[in-house]
């Protein structure tokens, strides 16, 4: 059975550092797939309004026969739903479909400065953290003036930052930013949507360890204090990419990933929306 560590947050509460992502899993798929996964011992589920499948999370949520409280839940609301009102009507869609009447981290998807609504955004999400509704609040693709923007105005930070983060996209200053600030960081598209796997370099790492380079990747940024939820449509990929708590990758080893460093995005930069 998967136990992954959790870490904690500035609001108190505390998060699994290993998760499951849903991002574009299909709907068809995801019931089972979230069921198969909290029995291979995972505990921490990512989906967002822009997935599709929250009704399917939730489906697999009440199929695993788990506790609610057993269970970590994250959404993210949507950038054509950013502003105060629409937020808060947003949340109580995701919520429906979910079939929850909390969330366990509820996130500003990006920021989008073009249309300079997110400040509004984080209120609402003050708002639902305040009811309870949202136990923690969070962003997803934000940088520091953002982030900086949001504590001149609102007083208050993120307790998560999700961003597109892997070896060739380390992202080193603004983990430290982070953990400077009590924000953890989360890693999206944390191999790369794939194109590490075919790395050189991590085969022989992961050769040494008797690992896959997957999982040597996975554990790569577990080393590193960051929550990773690599995505899958196959449930043994799933369990492999858990299996990875008998081991450490030691010093030359992340010397050696460091060397992989291209500062090359899969995704937008967040700066240009």
């Amino acid at each position: 059975m998967i136990s992954a560590p959790r870490l904690p947050l500035s609001d108190g509460s505390t998060i699994p550092q290993l998760g499951v992502g849903t991002y574009k899993v299909p709907a068809e798929v995801t019931t089972d797939l979230v069921a198969g996964a909290l029995a291979a011992g995972y505990r921490h589920i990512d989906t967002a309004a822009l997935y599709g499948n929250e009704a399917e999370v939730g489906e697999g949520l009440r199929a695993s026969g788990l506790e609610r409280d057993e269970v970590f839940v994250t959404t993210k609301v949507w950038n054509d739903d950013q502003g105060f009102d629409e937020t808060l009507r947003a949340f109580d869609t995701s919520a429906a479909k979910l079939g929850l009447d909390r969330v366990d981290l509820y996130l500003i998807h990006w920021p989008i400065p073009s249309a300079d609504r997110y400040v509004d955004t984080w209120r609402a999400l003050q708002r639902l953290q305040e009811e309870g509704r949202a136990t923690s609040i969070g962003v997803s693709n934000f940088s520091v003036p953002h982030l900086e923007r949001l504590r001149e105005e609102t007083g208050v930070l993120p307790a998560v930052n999700q961003v597109e983060l892997h070896p060739r996209f380390p992202q080193d200053a603004l983990v430290d930013w982070h953990a400077a600030h009590e924000i953890v960081t989360e890693s999206w598209a944390p191999l790369a949507r794939g194109g590490l796997l075919g790395e050189p370099l991590l085969a022989r790492i992961a050769e040494k360890h008797g690992k896959t380079p997957a999982q040597v990747v996975v554990r790569w940024h577990l080393d590193r204090g960051l929550v990773v939820f690599p995505k899958s449509v196959s449930l043994d990929r799933i369990r492999e990419n858990g299996d990875v708590f008998d081991f450490v990758l030691d010093a030359d080893d992340h010397e050696a990933i460091a060397t992989l460093d291209t500062g090359e995005r899969t995704g937008r930069n967040p700066d240009l929306d």
